[in-house]
């Protein structure tokens, strides 16, 4: 009997060794390859700002789920407000889409909406590659042209089972103008936040928005006001605003950083990144923890080494971009430019644009002096 028990709790013991040997260890492994928390990031801009183009360089990597401007549906759907108003609706709807919740526009789209429905889908590769289409790989480069081509077709539930397969989600937003907006976002445990600040000589950004001031009617009217964007000073009136925006965002960012925006607020210039695009792109996948590829760096460079002229305001192809984004400087007249400089005088000085003083001087200033080391 005695022995009869020994044998029973030898076996006991035999089985739970077994146990230990072969399914702790495995569970173990389990939680060291738990997956890790993904990277959020937010492009953080103004309209005509080289924020498309920027966006793309995102948007193409393999890793990022990509939007572009989610919180356009806010806007039209709730236009009689201001830019302020809209501000928390804006970044509730953002936090959602960081954390892949995509009932967040239900809100603002009919319940019988589709992928095809969402603002610029085309442009997120992401949205154009497995699961949300079928027709390309992840590693593919895809233009907006053929995405929307052939993959418009599939439900919107596969926007939210796309975004929870990424290891970084990105979003390209030109409707914050107060850094402080973001703060709870900052300090939400369940983020892990960057911001990248992209500006453009408010020049340039001046120029460009008189080549599509039909298309920015209804988002002018909303910053402004639709009285202030009236008459002759109604453009410089919109101007102002978003260079102030700027100037807040920036000294927010990094002069009196509290410490949760440690490492997390990252200013860039447009004129930086056409300039020298390898190393501008290579400086925000560092700052993004993304790594950057043969394939990504050969599309920058063609993209913006080609010929093209940048005809399309809104269309992101291979173009001259250092050429393109000097063009105001042939085009715009002199007194205009003048009161640009005017309302964005601080703007300029901060983010080292420099002034110019004469019409002379817009003739013959090398593209080396239009810009002051930060």
């Amino acid at each position: 009997m005695v022995k009869s028990r020994r044998v029973q709790v030898l076996l006991i013991l035999v089985v739970l060794s077994f146990l230990l040997i072969h399914f702790l260890p495995c569970s173990n492994n389990v939680h060291m390859k738990e997956k890790p928390s993904p990277v959020h990031i937010l492009i953080l801009s103004s309209w005509r700002s080289g924020s498309s183009f920027t966006g793309q360089i995102f948007s193409q990597h393999p890793s990022v789920f990509y939007l572009m401007e989610p919180a356009w549906h806010v806007w039209v759907k709730m236009y009689q407000n201001n830019a302020k108003v809209l501000h928390m609706a804006v970044r509730d709807l953002v936090r959602s889409v960081f954390l892949c919740d995509m009932s967040v526009f239900d809100a603002y789209m009919s319940s019988q909406k589709k992928k095809s429905d969402l603002f610029q889908w085309e442009t997120s590769r992401a949205l154009c590659s497995p699961p949300a289409c079928d027709s390309f790989s992840r590693s593919d480069i895809i233009t907006a042209g053929n995405c929307k081509t052939i993959c418009g077709k599939y439900p919107f539930s596969k926007v939210e089972e796309a975004c929870k397969t990424y290891s970084h989600v990105a979003i390209k937003e030109v409707r914050f103008f107060d850094l402080k907006v973001l703060y709870p976002l900052l300090t939400d445990p369940s983020l892990n936040l960057k911001i990248i600040h992209l500006v453009r000589d408010p020049r340039a950004v001046f120029r460009s928005r008189e080549n599509t001031m039909a298309d920015l009617k209804r988002d002018s009217n909303i910053v402004v006001g639709s009285q202030k964007t009236k008459g002759e000073m109604g453009p410089y009136n919109t101007m102002q605003v978003i260079c102030k925006s700027h100037v807040e965002i920036y000294k927010a960012g990094s002069q009196a950083v509290p410490s949760f925006l440690k490492d997390r607020y990252l200013l860039v210039r447009y004129e930086d990144i056409v300039r020298d695009p390898l190393a501008r792109a290579a400086q925000m996948y560092r700052f993004a923890e993304l790594h950057f590829t043969p394939a990504l760096r050969k599309w920058v460079h063609n993209i913006t080494h080609g010929k093209g002229h940048g005809a399309q305001a809104f269309d992101i192809g291979s173009r001259d971009a250092l050429r393109v984004s000097q063009a105001w400087r042939k085009t715009l007249p002199f007194q205009k430019i003048e009161r640009v400089q005017n309302v964005c005088k601080d703007a300029m000085d901060l983010l080292g644009y420099r002034l110019v003083q004469s019409e002379e001087q817009q003739k013959n200033m090398s593209l080396d002096l239009l810009f002051a080391q930060n």
